[in-house]
C-alpha cells in the first residue's frame, strides 16, 4: 500500500475508535473541629480520614480526590453555615463531609438541600438529623444505637431495676435521654432522675450533679457527655464520689470510655459497661489490621477511637462514590451509590439503610478491664446489625 493511503487508512481507524474518558477530580469538602476544645476530636476524624486515603488511593482507576479541609472550631452553629456556604459557592464542592457536632450539621442542612450536595456525616449523633435532607447519609452512630440498646441490656442482662440519667444539655444528650429511657423502661426498668449536666463547650464541675445522684441511690447512672475531656471527668466524679462503693453502678455510651481518654481515668474505673460500635480493642481480624496501621502512621502512643472510625468509614464511602459513578458525581448518582452500600469496616460489618441513609451496624457491651496494667475493652456481648431504633418505632422527629 503506497505510505499516502496507509497514513490516510491510519487516520480513519484513530477517528473511529473510542475517545478516552478523561480522569475527574472530585472535590471533597470538609468541616471539623481542628483548633480549640475540640481538636482532639478533629484530629481522630482527620487521621482516619487520611489513613484510609493513603491507603487506597491508587485505586480510583486514575480519579482524583481533593480535599478541601475548614476548621468549625468546635460547637458553633454560625461558623458551619459559613464555612459550608462557602465550599458549596466558592470551592465548587461535589460532596461534603466531617461534622462533629450536631448543631453543626444541622444548620447546614437548608444549604445543602439548595444546592443538592451529598454530605456524608462522620460524626454527629442526634437521630433525626438524616430526615432534615435527602443528601445526608451517616456512616457513624446515632444516640439511639448506643442508647436505647444500652436500657434494654441494663434491664435484661444486668437486672437494674432504677436507673438516673445525667446528659450534656444539647440535642445528642437529649437523644440520649430519651434512648436509654425508651430501652430501660420497655424492659420492666424505672428512671428515677434524669438531670442536665452542663453544655458541650466546657468541662463543668460535674460534682453537684452526681451528688444528687448519690443521694437518689439509683441502682445504675447513666451518663452521656460529648467525649473527650468530659468522658475523664465523668469517670473521675463518679471515683472520687465513692459512687462505685455505695453501690451505683456507672453504665452510658462509649463517649464516657473514649479509647484516647482511658489513660487519664483513674484504674478504678474497671467494671464499667458501656455500649458502642467500636473500641481499640475489638477483636477481629480488621480492626488488629487497622490498629497496626494507625500506630505506624501516628506513632506507637497514639490509638484510634470511634471518631477515627467514624473518618475512615466517611472516607471509604466517599471512594465509593467516585469508583461506582467513575468520577461523574452527581447528587441523584452519589445518593444512589450509598443506598445499601456495605463496607467490611474495622468496627464490623456496617451498611447504609436505603430506607434511611442511616448505618446499620453491630452494638458492642465492652466492660473496663486492665489490659498489661492499662485501661482497656472486653467485650462482653454484641447485638448484631442494629438499625437506628429512633427511626425504627418512629420517636419524635424521627417519625417524620
Amino acid at each position: 500500500m503506497p505510505r499516502s493511503k496507509l497514513l490516510i487508512a491510519l487516520a480513519a481507524s484513530v477517528a473511529l475508535a473510542p475517545a478516552a474518558v478523561a480522569a475527574k477530580d472530585v472535590k471533597v469538602g470538609v468541616i471539623t473541629s481542628y483548633s480549640g476544645g475540640s481538636a482532639q476530636l478533629g484530629e481522630q476524624m482527620d487521621r482516619g480520614m487520611m489513613l484510609y486515603y493513603n491507603e487506597h488511593k491508587s485505586e480510583l482507576g486514575g480519579n482524583t480526590i481533593t480535599l478541601i479541609k475548614r476548621d468549625d472550631k468546635g460547637p458553633n452553629a454560625d461558623n458551619a453555615k459559613v464555612l459550608a456556604q462557602e465550599l458549596i459557592t466558592r470551592e465548587h464542592i461535589q460532596i461534603l463531609t466531617g461534622f462533629i457536632y450536631s448543631p453543626n450539621i444541622m444548620a447546614v442542612a437548608p444549604l445543602v438541600n439548595e444546592a443538592k450536595v451529598p454530605t456524608i456525616i462522620m460524626n454527629a449523633g442526634t437521630a433525626h438529623i438524616t430526615n432534615m435532607s435527602p443528601y445526608y447519609a451517616r456512616v457513624s452512630f446515632s444516640m439511639w444505637h448506643a442508647g436505647y440498646t444500652m436500657g434494654k441490656y441494663a434491664a435484661e442482662k444486668l437486672g437494674y431495676k432504677t436507673a438516673a440519667v445525667g446528659y450534656t444539655d444539647y440535642p445528642p444528650g437529649k437523644d440520649s435521654l430519651a434512648a436509654f429511657q425508651a430501652g430501660f423502661e420497655s424492659a420492666g426498668g424505672k428512671v428515677v432522675d434524669s438531670i442536665p449536666i452542663g453544655g458541650p463547650a466546657q468541662v463543668p464541675d460535674f460534682t453537684p450533679f452526681f451528688q444528687r445522684v448519690k443521694d437518689k441511690k439509683p441502682q445504675a447512672f447513666f451518663v452521656f457527655v460529648p467525649a473527650g475531656a468530659h468522658a475523664a471527668a465523668v469517670v473521675k466524679t463518679y471515683n472520687d464520689l465513692g459512687m462505685k462503693a455505695a453501690g451505683i453502678a456507672l453504665i452510658g455510651p462509649g463517649d464516657i470510655t473514649q479509647d484516647t481518654q482511658l489513660s487519664l481515668m483513674p484504674k478504678e474505673a474497671v467494671g464499667v459497661i458501656t455500649t458502642h460500635h467500636y473500641a481499640a480493642d475489638l477483636n477481629n481480624p480488621e480492626n488488629k489490621k487497622f490498629v497496626a496501621a494507625w500506630k505506624k502512621a501516628y506513632g506507637a502512643d497514639s490509638t484510634p477511637d470511634f471518631v477515627g472510625i467514624g473518618g475512615y468509614n466517611g472516607m471509604a464511602a466517599i471512594f465509593h462514590i467516585v469508583k461506582a459513578t467513575n468520577g461523574d458525581v452527581t447528587p441523584d448518582k452519589a445518593m444512589a451509590a450509598l443506598k445499601g452500600w456495605k463496607f467490611t469496616s474495622p468496627q464490623g460489618p456496617i451498611m447504609i439503610d436505603p430506607a434511611t441513609r442511616d448505618i446499620v451496624m453491630n452494638e458492642y457491651i465492652n466492660k473496663l478491664v486492665l489490659i498489661n496494667g492499662r485501661l482497656g475493652t472486653e467485650t462482653i456481648a454484641t447485638v448484631p446489625q442494629v438499625k437506628d431504633p429512633c427511626k425504627e418505632l418512629k420517636v419524635g422527629p424521627c417519625g417524620k
